[in-house]
């Protein structure tokens, strides 16, 4: 076996980011970007209004002007206009572009209508409230980088810059292949003796989208080698990377290893609990990873090493799936045994809490499960109010 910090290791640099594809600002949340976006021109491209209210030159302010006539209004999205020669006050809207030679906006709470004029408080002016040409950004400035996640105020960014389309890495294709006799789709498995729904990969595939996968594929397969081997060779030729759920132990009917010719394993075993049987390799150029087939110890793997892979593959970094943080402990948690263990909690009045039920096959506890708490091999009980080092499940 192997430590955790060691598994994570061996997975840091083993997946690459997938080549890029152009879509639309639309398709592009939560993607990450495969080129740089830069302003084509400055925002503003001209100054304008930051304010409802006149547009005035400042010189006639300080000259004493106390009534206006006005002459004129100018809208946003209106052409800019040309110098107004024998214009004194202009109404003006919000990001309205400011006529030449005018400086100042005077907000219309500042300003008293009577007529065809207005008189201006000057005494409680403050500022021109004119946002200037390139205020915001200029022609050639990068606004977004290669390898930034696509969030909504970079779509937003993106879409300022005048971008429909953008170039980001493409969503990694994932097939989970469920193996077991016993497994069923879920609503035929009640009068049927024996037999379980196959729950697994569905939470799995949740936390894969999560994670940036595209297209998920979820397929059963019974416990026969060649059978196995034909899904898997299927598989293969359409999936980045393919998740095992079961079959991952060393029973005489776990053939989840044997079922890929010319394995490449990077991690074997690791020294946790739950999911000690999971495992990590490559198979013809593909990411294979092999989960536990109990539902829980399923989740905790699939999040402690199907995650960072994927963030790998999406263009992010592998460490943004293991973003560990402390918090305190709620109540005390028992002391550990030889292998490092993964905790089931949640947030309580207090602090973490773990949840109710620690068993590697437990289902109910994803009702209430929304931390993984971390503590060492061969800790001692911690506190209540110590710190406990979590990840947001």
């Amino acid at each position: 076996m192997i430590s955790f910090d060691e598994a994570c290791h061996r997975l840091t640099d083993l997946a690459a980011p997938l080549d890029a594809e152009v879509t639309g600002l639309d398709e592009a949340d939560g993607r990450v970007l495969a080129e740089d976006i830069l302003a084509p021109g400055d925002s503003p491209a001209q100054a304008v209004s930051a304010m409802d209210g006149y547009a005035i030159r400042s010189a006639d302010l300080a000259a004493g002007r106390a009534t206006w006539p006005v002459s004129g209004v100018v809208f946003a999205g209106d052409a800019p206009p040309g110098e107004l020669v024998d214009a004194i006050c202009v109404r003006i809207f919000t990001g309205a572009p400011l006529p030449k030679g005018f400086d100042q906006v005077v907000p219309q709470e500042r300003a008293q209508v009577s007529g065809d004029g207005v008189t201006l408080d000057a005494g409680a002016l403050s500022g021109s409230h004119i946002r200037p040409a390139g205020s915001d950004f200029r022609t050639g400035q990068i606004l977004l980088r290669q390898g930034r996640l696509m969030t909504p105020g970079a779509l937003l960014l993106a879409a300022a810059a005048d971008r429909p389309f953008v170039s980001v890495r493409r969503r990694p294709k994932v097939s989970i292949i469920s193996s077991g006799d016993e497994l069923v789709a879920p609503g035929t498995a009640l009068d049927r003796p024996g037999r379980t729904p196959d729950s697994v990969s569905y939470g799995v595939a949740g936390l894969a989208r999560r994670w940036g996968a595209g297209a998920v594929q979820r397929r059963r397969a019974p416990d026969d080698l060649a059978a196995l081997r034909d899904l898997v060779a299927d598989e293969l030729g359409r999936a980045d990377l393919i998740v095992m759920t079961g079959g991952a132990s060393v029973g005489e009917k776990d053939y989840a290893r044997s079922a890929f010719e010319g394995l490449e394993l990077v991690v074997d075993k690791v020294a946790m609990k739950p999911g000690k049987p999971v495992w990590v390799g490559r198979a013809a150029g593909r990411l294979v990873v092999g989960l536990p087939g109990n539902p829980t110890a399923a989740m905790v793997t699939a999040r402690l090493f199907l995650a960072p892979l994927l963030a790998a593959l999406t263009g992010r970094s592998p460490s943004e799936a293991w973003a560990w943080r402390e918090t305190p402990a709620g109540v005390s948690f028992p002391p550990t045994g030889e292998r490092e263990v993964f905790v089931r909690a949640r947030m309580g009045a207090h602090g973490a809490e773990p949840c109710d039920n620690q068993d590697s096959s437990a289902q109910s506890v994803m009702g209430e499960w929304t931390l993984l708490g971390r503590r060492g091999a061969n800790a001692p009980a911690l506190a209540s109010g110590a710190l406990l080092e979590v990840l947001d499940f």
